[in-house]
Order: structure tokens, then sequence, then C-alpha cells
């Protein structure tokens, strides 16, 4: 078996932070290898290399032998290097055919490419239709519009990143098969993931990175979960646990609740109803898109709901607006982080800030006390472990899994009567990701009441003791996980309660 690429002790600095640091790895053709690490370990760096987008300060690359030096994606893509984003590239008013073209090199709008498409569908289990509007597609549905529009470029290397993280437990599989006739086919496939037991399933190879440099190369299927986790962050993991498990009284409660959405390719919200007690860590599943953003806009304050409908330790909040919520100890941590959870440029600081200015003694009488601001926020990115020189840098120039380790210590140094967060894990390591779901248990252990919204049904199914489904605007009963939960769970996530 060829080596279809090869790095050879490839650098990348930033000032003095060497984001790659003597690098080597080999990827087979035919072969899927994961590329593995913490949040800042190097991966993105070493990806941004190989397709173009960045230029190494030092080492060399070849690709089937040759010598290989990319200063552009477009470049890359000519060699036959082909890459699925984690955050889709596609025009939600155009057609699955007009994306597609539109993502291709050398090509024009007035070029048919339907037979093309039915081709590659019909060959690699991809069922798209390609006179659909993307924005009626699932999100499934749009991953495989774009992994067509890489494979209609006959690529050599197809690099993935996180390419689960929005889908349904059987879109995963019809994944895998898709990815497994690629190989057999000859591409060779670099497969990045936070999902340790998909890597497992997949993956016959597996780099591992950490600050920057290699740490270990292994066969995943030789090591557990928890052993390649621990390969990542250079220490054992905390075994996650509930110590005192002491469920009281109803603190809040969604009563007949219903909006239509304000967006065209909005979900509307029918007839939801959900009961919280204090200790309890209540889940709400299901596949993007299906009224998360619009359910999250109504429970942190951002819409206001009628009289009744939404209820908080005794009170009647549906009028109340965020900072209002806030003040009766009702904190969220939402699913965008930039724009949405932190302003991209203001410091830590003054994001802390922001998010309850009155508390903590950070302002009196109208005067903040940014010493006082800087001691939260440190002890934040200590407890939280975020890798930033300060507390002082933007938010925006921190990492994607660093600025979300950030926003939910935020919110959690303030012990919460309530926290109500989507996706509490999303594009964080295996490590952090333990410490955030640790630290979550523990607020509940003091008798806060924690929901988590999550398409990452590994981390509902750990984590809470009521589960949820939201699919199409409707949510679920609770899901009775002694019989027969997980398959009832990913029925719902398609739309099972509607038959």
């Amino acid at each position: 078996m060829k080596y279809q690429l090869e790095i050879s002790n490839i650098t990348k600095s930033y000032g003095d932070l060497k984001a790659n640091d003597d690098v080597s790895l080999s990827i087979k053709s035919s072969s899927i290898h994961a590329l593995l690490g913490e949040n800042g370990a190097g991966k993105s760096t070493l990806v941004k290399i190989i397709y173009g987008s960045l230029m190494p300060d030092a080492g060399q690359m070849k690709w089937a032998g040759e010598k290989y030096s990319p200063k552009s994606p477009f470049e890359a893509r000519e060699n036959g290097i082909a890459m699925v984003f984690q955050h889709f590239s596609l025009f939600e008013s155009l057609t699955v055919e007009e994306n597609i073209i539109l993502g291709l090199d050398k090509v024009g709008l007035n070029e048919n490419f339907t037979d093309e498409i039915l081709k590659y569908s019909k060959q690699y289990g991809l069922d798209v239709n390609p006179q659909q509007v993307v924005g009626d597609l699932s999100v499934g549905e749009r991953q495989r519009v774009e992994i067509i529009r890489c494979l209609i470029q006959n690529p050599k290397l197809l690099i993935m990143d996180e390419p689960t993280s929005v889908l349904t437990p059987q879109e995963v599989s019809d994944l895998f098969l898709t990815l497994n006739k690629l190989a057999d086919d000859g591409c060779a496939i670099l497969y990045i993931s936070h999902k340790l037991e998909e890597v497992r399933e997949i993956c016959i190879e597996a780099t591992i990175l950490r600050g920057g440099k290699l740490v270990q190369s292994c066969i995943p299927q030789e090591h557990t979960q928890k052993e390649l986790a621990e390969m990542m962050i250079g220490k054992k993991l905390t075994e996650l646990a509930r110590t005192n498990i002491n469920i009281g009284s109803d603190i809040f409660s969604i009563k007949n609740l219903s909006r239509k959405s304000d967006d065209m390719y909005g979900v509307h919200l029918h007839d939801i109803s959900l009961t919280m007690k204090q200790g309890s860590i209540v889940g709400i599943a299901g596949v993007a898109g299906n009224g998360q953003d619009e359910l999250m806009e109504l429970l942190i304050g951002e819409k206001s709901s009628a009289d009744n409908v939404l209820t908080f330790d005794g009170e009647d909040i549906g009028s109340l607006n965020s900072h209002e919520r806030r003040q009766l100890s009702m904190f969220f941590v939402p699913e965008e982080r930039l724009g949405h959870g932190a302003v991209p440029d203001m410091t830590l600081d003054e994001n802390m800030l922001l998010s309850r200015p009155e508390s903590e003694g950070m302002t009196s009488n109208g005067v903040i006390d940014w010493k006082a601001v800087t001691r939260f926020s440190d002890q934040v990115i200590s407890d939280f472990d975020v890798q930033t020189p300060s507390s002082r840098m933007l938010a925006k120039s921190l990492s994607g899994g660093n600025l979300q380790k950030f926003m939910v210590g935020r919110e959690l140094i303030r012990k919460p009567k309530l926290i109500i967060v989507a996706q509490p894990t999303w594009g964080v390591d295996a490590g952090s990701a333990n410490n955030i779901h640790q630290s979550l248990i523990s607020l509940a252990d003091q008798g806060s009441a924690v929901l988590i919204i999550s398409q990452d049904l590994d981390e509902i199914l750990s984590l809470c003791e009521q589960i949820h489904v939201l699919s199409e605007g409707s949510l679920s009963e609770a899901v009775d996980m002694k019989k027969g939960g997980l398959e009832k769970i990913s029925q719902l996530m398609v739309g099972g309660h509607k038959s």
C-alpha cells in the first residue's frame, strides 16, 4: 500500500507560539486516517497547510512521491485534495445542482451537472435530488451535497472535519458506508473528530498531536475510547459520576409553548411542555434545524412568550428579557459563540462583565472594578483550562473550543439556580469536554437545575436523567431508557413521533 501524502518535519509558528512543531506523518492510499488532538493541538494548522491555505515555516510534503507545496486551496484541489468543512458553505436559496457547480473550479452556472450528480449519488449511496432547494434539506442531506461536490473533482485525498457532529445515528451509519466505499475505491481519507468511539470504528490509523507536536501514532481499535482521550490530553480522565443526587421541587416549567418562526427557513414550535426540578439534569436531543434556535430565543428571553407559558422559581418570566432573567439566577450558554455568546471585538474581561455587570463586586455605583473582573476571568481561565495568554485577549482571537470553555465557565462560576446550555462541548476536545461535563454534574449536585440542548447523543446519554427529543418543532415525552431508549430516541430524532 503506497503513501498518498507524506509530511516531514512541518513547523509553523505564530510569533513565539509553535502551532506545528516538527510534525511528520504519512497517509496511505485506500485508508481512513484519524488526526486527533485537543483544541489548540495544531490540527487545524496542519490541515490548512495540506490544503494550501497556509505555508509552513519549515519542513516538506510529498504527494504520491513527488514534492508538494501548494500555494492555495485551488492548487491543492488541482492535485486531488478535497475538504468537507465542519460548517457547510452552501447557499440555502439555491438548488443542490447550483450549489455544487458554484463550488467547482473552472465551471459556470450554464453547465448541466444533473447526470454527474446522480452518478455519484448512486455509486456512493448519497441520495440527493439535484433540483431540490438546499434550504429544504436536512443537515445530513446537506452534508451529502458537500461530499458529492468533492467527489465530482475526483479526489485522491478527502479531508473531513468533525463530519458527524450534527448527524443522526442512522446518518452516521450511512456516512461510514460511503467513506468505506471511497477507501475501497482508492481514496485516502483524513478524518478529524472528537468522537473517539467513531474513530475506533472507522479509522485504521491515528496520529495524535499535543501542543503542536506529534506525540503518538496508533491503531485506534487497539485502544479504548478513554485511552485515546488520555493520549490526547497527556493525563488521566476523571470518571463522570453524580455524588449527591437530591432531586428537589419544581423550579422551571414550559407549558404549551407554541411559536411561529420569524425565519423563512425556520421551524415553528408546537405545544412544547417540560418540567424541571432542582438538582435535575434534563436533556433535549435532536438534529440541528428542528426548532432549537427558536426554542432558545424564548428560553433565554430574546423573544417574549404568552402569560404563564414559562415559569421559573414560581414567577412568570415570559415577558422578562435576558438580563432580567439573569437577575433571578437563570443563566445561559447559546450555541453560537461569536456574536451571540461573546462579542468578538471585546476582551475576555469585557465579555465577563457583560453577562452580569452588577454581580460579584465587579461594579460599584456604576464604576467598574477591573481588578475584580480580571480576578473572575482568570479563575475561569484556570478552572476550565482556557488556552489564552491573558484575559485581555479579544474573544475572536481564541479558537472555537477555547472560547466555548470560557463561555461555559463564565456562567457556571456564578452557581446559577438554572443553567440552559446549547451544545456545551461543541468543538471541544475530549479532556475539556470531560471537565465541562463534570462541572455541570457538580452544579446539579449542589441543587441547581441543568437543561442541556445538544445534537451530540452521546453527551445527552452520559449526562441526563430525563431525555426528550425535539423534532420538527415538537418535543417528545421523556424517553424511558430502560425500555429500548436508544432505539426510541433514534426514531424520534428523525420524526418518529409524527407516525
